[in-house]
């Protein structure tokens, strides 16, 4: 099966219906009053663990989802059906980020976890909800509210509690295979492991979940080889076990070389804690390669095996289990930005931009302004006003007179234009 861990799709939400105005006119009950429903609500995107599943394959042609919105209220205070939610199930380790502002929308990194990524719609309030003693016939009614709509990555981080780092074809895939039950592809050239292998590694009463990852190079920080693709499986990772083939020319270079580049990667990958195997110790050449490593790393424990043979794995394991019963999770955000956790910071964006197109004409552009807009029944005076002192709350009046806007100047929103009362802190 195909590897696929990283796509992008547009979602679109559902629209909640409308709500309508209605009256009852009974044959003994001609003044029955307000009877319009309330629209439904439109149906959410949910993204859903699913454990069964492995990659993203599912998603990699789809181009955009869409659920569909809930129907308008109806007369004799009937309410519109809700939409259907529509669930998304995707692999455990999966990321959600919002392309429009690089924000992580969920981290899906529990068997249980799911998260609503696009909101539906409400549904608008039929004018049953207006009457009042001074109004027995209110003819008001809101409009559904839009579904939420996005373009969003999605991507796949391995939840595994070990990595294996090295060269290509330093024996990670063969030490996978002799400790677990999995079977990665082994082979003597570069680049065997194209994509990463999980395995379940059982030591004593306990286990944990140990991960071959493609191999690495020098400049893989800077997307060089499989550059990111290999080093972002390394995030959620625990502990990295350190293979070194001590039958290369110089693995003390081996070993500078791949700390430097997890080093580089964002996310303080190199204060992961590490263990260090030289591998393949079957050799007369190897002993000294061993012995130079040793001379330059006084302080770094080493453990000699010769995965082939599943020869010195033993301690590696226990020496595993030790170290992660007192090794925290590491998430992929945090608020806390002075740990040492992949942090990913977001800024709020400015609520709305003014753009003066000359000749007393502007131009506003908002994402929450267009949905108020979008909302709003221009019909009806309640809604005309409730609309615009939203936008006196958000001092867009303020911002328009700082930018040189003046009285009897046209706003526009989107492909509608507003006359600007300057002084009335409304628009007209």
């Amino acid at each position: 099966m195909q590897f696929i861990d990283k796509v992008t799709i547009k979602l679109k939400a559902g629209n909640g219906g409308d709500g309508i105005v209605a009256f009852k006119h009974e044959k003994y009950n001609p003044l029955g009053g307000p009877s319009g429903g309330d629209g439904g609500d439109g149906g959410s995107i949910i993204f859903k663990v699913d454990t069964n599943k492995s990659t993203l394959l599912d998603l990699r042609f789809s181009k955009m989802i869409r659920a569909e919105s809930g129907e308008n209220g109806k007369g004799n205070n009937m309410y519109g059906a809700d939409a259907k939610d529509i669930i998304v199930k995707v692999p455990l380790g999966t990321v959600v980020k919002d392309l429009s502002n690089d924000e992580i929308i969920a981290d899906l990194n529990t068997i249980d976890a799911q998260e609503v990524i696009c909101q539906g719609g409400k549904g608008g309030k039929g004018n049953f909800h207006f009457k009042s003693s001074r109004n027995n016939a209110p003819e008001h009614a809101t409009l559904g509210t839009p579904g939420e709509d996005k373009e969003v990555l999605v991507e796949l981080k391995l939840l595994a509690d070990v990595g294996l780092v090295g060269f290509p074809s330093v024996g990670k895939s063969t030490l996978l295979s002799v400790v677990s039950n999995a079977k990665p592809e082994i082979a003597d050239y570069p680049f065997t492991t194209l994509k990463p292998q999980l395995g379940m590694v059982k030591v004593g009463d306990s286990s944990f979940v140990m991960a071959d990852l493609p191999g690495l190079i020098e400049g893989a920080s800077e997307g060089k080889g499989l550059g990111h693709e290999f080093l972002k499986h390394i995030e959620r990772c625990r502990l990295i076990i350190h293979v070194l083939d001590m039958g290369r020319e110089d693995p003390v270079k081996d070993y500078e070389i791949i700390n430097d580049e997890l080093k580089k990667y964002p996310g303080n990958l190199e204060k992961r804690p590490q263990i260090v195997i030289a591998n393949k110790m079957d050799l007369d050449e190897d002993k000294a390669n061993l012995t130079k490593f040793k001379e330059k790393y006084p302080d770094v424990e080493v453990f000699e095996t010769t995965t082939i043979i599943n020869e010195g794995l033993k301690p590696v394991l226990y020496k595993a289990k030790d170290m992660l019963a007192n090794i925290p999770y590491f998430p992929l955000y945090d608020v806390d930005k002075s740990n040492d956790n992949v942090v990913y910071t977001y800024e709020k964006p400015e609520e709305f931009t003014i753009f003066d197109e000359g000749n007393g004409v502007w131009r506003v552009e908002s994402e929450r302004i267009e949905r108020l807009f979008i909302n709003t029944n221009f019909k009806d005076d309640d809604s005309v006003y409730k609309f615009s002192r939203t936008l006196s709350k958000m001092k867009l009046d303020d911002a328009l007179r700082q930018k040189g806007c003046k009285n009897g100047d046209l706003v526009f929103i989107r492909d509608y234009s507003f006359e600007f009362m300057d002084g009335e802190d409304e628009f007209d």
